[in-house]
């Protein structure tokens, strides 16, 4: 590590003022920037701490609609956000007990891992990113692999879900880190709206899956998605696997969501 100046607003106001300032970065669960900063990939003059803001970790909903604060842990997503199911059992898959406890899904969405869970269900859901300064939908925030919308100093406040009439994340863990391999978000809205969003198996991090999504659309059911393609999706090639394993395991993944709530 190295010298750095530390702050911990007690208001969300002090908050954005702090984070106004050159070299300031704000701390949320940690999960990401303080490995980065040991790594030395990142190198903040100054941490804001996020924690003494507890308003920015409530969950509320109503019948259309869920609003996780960006400071709900994964924990409290996976154990307050009941009226979305499928977002409460995606947070109960993320990393082990240590991480779910202290990431948090503002940092989560803000860092935009290409191979993090909630930017699936961010975008299959076409959420809500509400920031200090304005609302932008999850298709126009998510701009690439770590990178989004968001300009400098301005903070994540909260994620708005609408409630799907239905909706599964399948996801193939990597062993070691928990991250998806590939991840699979199904959901329908309205009057079979199907949205498939996909993370892990991109080298640009989350995306929709039009085809598939037309596919479902046509015909609700597994064998649907036999033999659909990726088009101009460039798939991650690495250690794990190669292109055409991560677009066989995304179609498996695809068609075990599809199954299962079929």
């Amino acid at each position: 590590m190295y010298n750095f100046e530390f702050a911990r607003p007690e208001t969300l106001a002090d908050a954005i003022t702090a984070l106004a300032e050159d070299g300031a970065e704000p701390l949320a669960g940690g999960q990401t920037l303080i490995p980065s900063m040991k790594a030395r990939l990142a190198s903040p003059d100054t941490i804001v701490s996020l924690a003494g803001l507890p308003d920015m970790a409530q969950i509320t909903s109503d019948s259309d609609r869920i609003t996780i604060g960006a400071m709900a842990t994964h924990n409290d997503v996976a154990q307050g956000a009941g009226a979305f199911p499928a977002l409460a059992a995606l947070a109960g898959q993320i990393g082990d007990p240590a991480v779910r406890s202290r990431g948090t899904i503002g940092g989560s969405i803000a860092n935009n891992d290409p191979a993090a869970c909630y930017p699936a269900a961010a975008l299959g859901s076409n959420a809500v990113i509400i920031t200090n300064t304005r609302r932008i939908e999850a298709q126009d925030f998510f701009l690439g692999m770590f990178e989004t919308d968001l300009e400098e100093g301005e903070l994540i406040i909260s994620v708005e879900f609408p409630l799907p009439k239905r909706a599964l994340y399948i996801k193939f863990p990597q062993p070691a880190s928990r991250f998806a391999m590939t991840g699979v978000f199904v959901a329908e809205y309205g009057d079979n709206d199907i949205r498939v969003a996909v993370t892990g198996a991109s080298d640009d991090g989350v995306f929709r899956w039009a085809e598939a999504e037309a596919a479902l659309q046509a015909s609700f059911a597994p064998e649907a998605l036999d033999g659909l393609g990726f088009g101009d999706i460039d798939m991650v090639e690495d250690a794990h696997g190669n292109a055409a394993y991560r677009e066989h395991l995304t179609i498996v993944m695809a068609q075990r969501a599809v199954a299962a709530l079929s």
